[in-house]
């Protein structure tokens, strides 16, 4: 039976990677991306929809498929504002969470952050947290939350914080614990793949191990 994956968050690093290789994929005949300016992308096999994701509530038909990819997530710089800032990185991956559950779709891959607690001092890492628990009770049978490290790879946007760090990171990689290490976007996608295709025991899925599952098929 052919799949249909519903993806939000296209646009951004690892979003669109995983959009690329859900095209190339021949057990997927359907992606429908829900976003909130177009991906650019032409294909027999894209269904791109162009919505307020801050609405996303309002797009319940849309949520017909075999597996909802999250890949959401804004920044302090890009979005300064705090009560924004909760309602793109907590409500977006929540509601769509809800929406899955609603419509009996199995499968659930959303990326959160290492770090997330929903009791954290730090905003950034209590509002991970906290959409992790909310995600969690939705009690979608197959859900995955992945907690990766520094996400590196091409941006469209520079982000010079990140780069400072991506930098550390290289340098000095081999005296960081595995789930510190930084992680490519590339490896992300691919993990969030087989993870429709083969599943895990596990729901929350740090960075060592998301590397783990990407690697039957990809060389880290």
């Amino acid at each position: 039976m052919k799949k249909t994956a519903i993806l939000i968050g296209a646009t951004g690093l690892t979003g669109s990677i995983l959009l690329q290789k859900l095209l190339q994929h021949p057990d997927f005949e359907l992606i429908k991306v829900l976003t909130r300016r177009s991906t650019g992308i032409t294909s027999p096999k894209l269904e791109e929809h162009i919505v307020d994701l801050l609405k996303l509530e309002s797009y319940q038909h849309l949520f017909k498929g075999t597996v909802v990819y999250c890949c959401i997530g804004t920044t302090k710089a890009k979005t300064p504002n705090k009560d924004l800032y909760f309602k793109i990185d907590y409500g977006i991956p929540v509601v769509a969470a809800k929406l899955a559950k609603e419509q009996g779709i199995p499968t659930y891959v959303v990326i959160s952050s290492f770090g997330s607690n929903p009791d954290s001092k730090i905003f950034y890492s209590r509002t991970k947290g906290k959409m992790e628990k909310a995600v969690e009770a939705e009690q979608i049978p197959n859900t995955y939350i992945l907690r990766p490290s520094l996400i590196v790879g091409d941006r469209k946007e520079t982000r010079i914080g990140e780069r400072i760090g991506e930098l550390f990171f290289r340098i000095f990689n081999f005296l960081i614990p595995k789930s510190y290490r930084y992680i490519k976007a590339e490896t992300i996608a691919e993990a969030m793949v087989k993870l429709e295709e083969v599943g895990y025991p596990k729901m929350y899925i740090p960075s060592d191990e998301i590397k783990k599952i990407a690697s039957n098929q990809m060389q880290q």
